[in-house]
C-alpha cells in the first residue's frame, strides 16, 4: 500500500512538473523540466551466496518499497527564434545568458524582451537592468536619446587601395574627400592623383577646394614609390578659404598623411582617401549587432559604439535555480559565470527576434498521459491491498 502511495505521490510531481511546462509554453526564453524517478530502499529476504563444490550460488531475494523522486531537470536547450522586428526585442543563437541586475542582486535570463525606462537605462520586463560588459567591468546600459556629437577636427587622411604602377597616360584620378575646419563646418575638396611616366612610380597630389568662385589649389606633392621606405610628405596643407579675394588662400588647414595601407602594384587603380573628423551631430536612433555591441546613430552620419551586452556563460546550465520572471541565480552546482561579450565562446545576439519556449506539446501530451495512467496504475495496489485487508477481517465471521 505504501509502494502505491509513494508512486502516486511521484507522478502527481511529474504532472504538477508537465502542467507548468504547459502553462509557459508561449513564455519566451522559457526552459521546460523533466522529472525521473528511482527505486527506493530495498527488503532483503535472503542475500545472494556464491557458488560451491556441491552447489551452485545464488542470487539474493528483495523485495522493493517503492519509489521516488530521482531529479527534477531544468533543460536548457536550445529553441527557435521567433522575428518580432522590435530593435530591443533580442534573442541569443547558441550559449548564454543575458545578465541583469536588481541592486547588488545578479539574475541571469534568455528572455530578451528590453526597455528603456524614463533615465535612458535599458530594463527588462520587472525593471531589472540590463548590463554591459566593458573591461571585465559590469555597468548599467543608459542611452541618452538627447545625446550629442562634438564636432572634431580633421587631422589625419588615411590613405587606402592601390595606386597601379602600369597606368596609362597622365590623367589626374580625381576622388572627393570631407575635410572638418576648425570651426566645426564641412568642406568638400578634390584630391586629385595623376601619375607621372610609365612605369608609374611617381604620383603627383594636389587638394582643389571648388567651393568658392575662384577654385583654390594647393601645391603639388609628389608620392616616391622607387625607394624604400616610400617618400611622401608627411604633412599636406588643404586651401581652405580665400581671406581677401585675391584667389590665394589665407585660410589653410595642415593634415597629417598615412600611407601605411596604400600600394604601388600592377592592376587595376583603386586608391581612396578617408579623413577623420566629424560635424556636431544629434542622436537620432540606435541598434545592437550580432556581437551585442550598441551603436548609436548620428545626425551627421557618425556610428559611436555605446556600449556592449553582457553574456554569462556556466560549465553547469542546469544547476542554476529558477528565480521566477525568466530568470536564473547562480547556485553552488552551476559553476560561477563566466561574464564577456557575445562572440567570446558565447553565442551571438539577434536583434528583433526573441527566443521561444523550448516546451514540445506533443511530447507534454504525451508524458501527461503516461503520468496519468502510472497514477492510475498506483491507486489501483492501493484498492487491491484494501480488498486484501477486507478479506482478512472477513476471516474472523
Amino acid at each position: 500500500m505504501y509502494s502505491g502511495i509513494s508512486g502516486m505521490k511521484n507522478f502527481q510531481t511529474k504532472l504538477d512538473v508537465i502542467g507548468n511546462n504547459i502553462a509557459n509554453v508561449n513564455t519566451y526564453g522559457f526552459k521546460k523540466g523533466r522529472v525521473t524517478f528511482k527505486d527506493t530502499m530495498n527488503q532483503t529476504i535472503s542475500g545472494a551466496s556464491a557458488a560451491q563444490e556441491a552447489r551452485g550460488g545464488r542470487n539474493p531475494m528483495q523485495v522493493g518499497l517503492g519509489s521516488t523522486l530521482s531529479t527534477i531537470d531544468t533543460i536548457h536547450t536550445q529553441s527557435s527564434l521567433q522575428s518580432t522586428g522590435r530593435p530591443l526585442d533580442l534573442a541569443i543563437n547558441g550559449d548564454g545568458y543575458f545578465v541583469v541586475k536588481q541592486g547588488d542582486a545578479q539574475f541571469y535570463s534568455r528572455a530578451g524582451n528590453f526597455y528603456l525606462d524614463d533615465n535612458g537605462t535599458l530594463v527588462n520586463g520587472d525593471g531589472m537592468k540590463v548590463q554591459s560588459y566593458e573591461n571585465g567591468v559590469l555597468q548599467d546600459i543608459k542611452v541618452n536619446v538627447n545625446a550629442q556629437l562634438p564636432a572634431n577636427t580633421t587631422e589625419t587622411i588615411s590613405m587606402f587601395g592601390n595606386l597601379s604602377n602600369n597606368a596609362v597616360g597622365n590623367e589626374p584620378f580625381v576622388q572627393q574627400i570631407n575635410v572638418v575646419t576648425a570651426e566645426g563646418k564641412q568642406m568638400t575638396l578634390d584630391m586629385k592623383l595623376t601619375p607621372q611616366g610609365t612605369p608609374s612610380t611617381n604620383w603627383s597630389m594636389q587638394f582643389v577646394n571648388q567651393n568658392g568662385e575662384n577654385p583654390l589649389t594647393s601645391d603639388s606633392y609628389t608620392i616616391d614609390f622607387s625607394q624604400d621606405p616610400v617618400v611622401a610628405p608627411g604633412t599636406v596643407t588643404l586651401p581652405i578659404a580665400d581671406a581677401d579675394g585675391d584667389g590665394t588662400a589665407e585660410n589653410t588647414m595642415d593634415i597629417e598623411m598615412d600611407y601605411s595601407q596604400l600600394t604601388n602594384l600592377a592592376g587595376d587603380l583603386s586608391a581612396s582617401a578617408d579623413p577623420d573628423g566629424n560635424t556636431a551631430g544629434s542622436l537620432e536612433s540606435f541598434n545592437i549587432g550580432s556581437m551585442g555591441e550598441i551603436n548609436g546613430v548620428y545626425s551627421n552620419g557618425e556610428i559611436t559604439t555605446i556600449g556592449y551586452l553582457a553574456l554569462a556563460k556556466f560549465s553547469n546550465p542546469s544547476g542554476l535555480t529558477k528565480a521566477g520572471g525568466n530568470s536564473f541565480q547562480q547556485s553552488v552546482n552551476s559553476g560561477t559565470p563566466n561574464i564577456n561579450v557575445a562572440g567570446e565562446g558565447r553565442g551571438t545576439v539577434v536583434s528583433g527576434s526573441l527566443e521561444m519556449s523550448n516546451v514540445d506539446l506533443s511530447e507534454e501530451f504525451t508524458e501527461m498521459i503516461t503520468a496519468q495512467r502510472g497514477f492510475q496504475a498506483n491507486t489501483r495496489i492501493i484498492t487491491t491491498s484494501d480488498e486484501i485487508l477486507q478479506e482478512l477481517v472477513n476471516l474472523k465471521r
